[in-house]
């Protein structure tokens, strides 16, 4: 069965530009991604094609300065547009978060001579960006990740494995965190590779268990070769620069949260109005309409969290701590919804005919990616208590 049309969430956007963007978007949504949108993902297709269409369209960019090829949008509308795409289909709406995170160590950190020769086509010219943090054996440990980049002239020569990378073997750039120094943090810098550098190259996609048109990949760098004026920031800083685009990049996981959930919403609220049983819509049972309201109001309370994290963030104020916190709440509100989706559904929420399970089986990973949650649990509590005495 298609899934249904994304159901529009009243807005409250700052300016008519913003408005317009999003009636933009949503009609992208109607026309190329809802109608297919089961079906591929089903197929584990991934639409590269969708995403030419997006940056023609200026949506790969938003939060980028327009100097640059970006929207100059603020995150609070950046995120309002995540959210629209990943209710109608969670491979999209995270792709673009995924390629916003691998274009903010440039964007932040690059030189102006950087920017200007690479962010033009990464935010506006049709490539599609992957980020590199973890590894096979560091993942929620990023600081004793084991990739190196060993000096050699005016070259860097990177050689490790890097692990589930979104978009691993088909993008066009990578963001890569090795190791050029010490142990522990102050020995990473960050480097801009060619999707296409002599060494690289992906294995296999990995089987999940959702998100099945988004593929998943591991990186081996064999001697990859790349210029210095290719390093971003200095030698040591990655790590820094690494927390920096995760901050952000954990409110574009929150904002495709809230999306999947209230498509799992909309799916209950429509399935139990026109479901009858004993004579009635079963949406009249107090048990289901209770069950419906606590949805609703996970709902809005996430996207009240990661709409305030993104104020701050565009005021210039700290918001690490409550990037952290819109992580957590969304994404966990995300799997509750998505289960109590699939009950409202009962049977025909557990099998494939609905998009119910789907939703289920997508949220899970939100709760992984970028920081598992109870990696968010401990960023929040340092902001409150400090760190953690050894």
């Amino acid at each position: 069965m298609p899934d249904r049309a994304p159901q529009p969430v009243e807005r409250q956007l700052p300016t008519e530009e913003s408005q317009d963007l999003v009636a933009l978007v949503r009609d992208i949504i109607q026309r190329e991604i809802a109608p297919r949108a089961a079906e591929e993902e089903d197929a584990g297709h991934f639409p590269r094609e969708l995403f030419t269409l997006l940056s023609a369209s200026g949506l790969l960019g938003l939060p980028y300065d327009s100097a640059h090829g970006g929207g100059d949008q603020p995150y609070e509308v950046y995120l309002q547009v995540l959210e629209e795409l990943a209710a109608a289909r969670l491979t999209v709406g995270l792709g673009v978060s995924v390629h916003s995170l691998a274009c903010h160590a440039l964007a932040g950190y690059g030189t102006k001579a950087q920017q200007n020769e690479h962010l033009p086509a990464m935010l506006g010219g049709g490539l599609l960006g992957a980020y590199c943090l973890s590894e096979p054996a560091s993942g929620s440990d990023a600081a004793s990740l084991r990739t190196k980049a060993v000096r050699d002239g005016d070259d860097w020569v990177i050689t490790g494995t890097k692990a589930w990378i979104t978009h691993g073997g088909i993008a066009d750039f990578y963001t890569v965190l090795a190791r050029t120094g010490q142990e522990g943090a102050r020995g990473i810098t960050a480097f801009l590779v060619p999707g296409d550098a002599a060494g690289l190259n992906a294995a296999p996609p990995e089987k999940k268990m959702g998100m099945k048109g988004s593929p998943t990949a591991q990186l081996h760098f064999d001697g990859v070769r790349v210029a210095d004026d290719r390093r971003i920031g200095d030698e040591g800083q990655g790590f820094a620069i690494a927390l920096s685009a995760l901050d952000s990049g954990r409110l574009g996981i929150a904002a495709c949260a809230i999306g999947l959930a209230q498509a799992a919403l909309d799916e209950a609220v429509g399935y139990a109005t026109g479901r009858r049983q004993f004579g009635r819509p079963i949406a009249d049972f107090q048990g289901l309409r209770f069950l419906l309201a606590d949805m609703a109001t996970r709902i809005e309370a996430g996207r009240a969290l990661y709409l305030a994290a993104a104020r701050l963030r565009d005021a210039g104020r700290p918001f690490s701590q409550q990037a952290a916190m819109a992580k957590l709440f969304c994404t966990d509100a995300a799997m509750q919804v998505t289960i109590d989706a699939v009950q409202v559904l009962g049977g025909y929420g557990y099998t494939a005919d609905f998009p119910a399970e789907r939703y289920m089986r997508e949220a899970k990973v939100l709760q992984i990616v970028e920081g598992t949650n109870q990696i968010q649990r401990m960023v929040i509590a340092r902001h409150l208590a400090g760190p953690e005495t050894r």
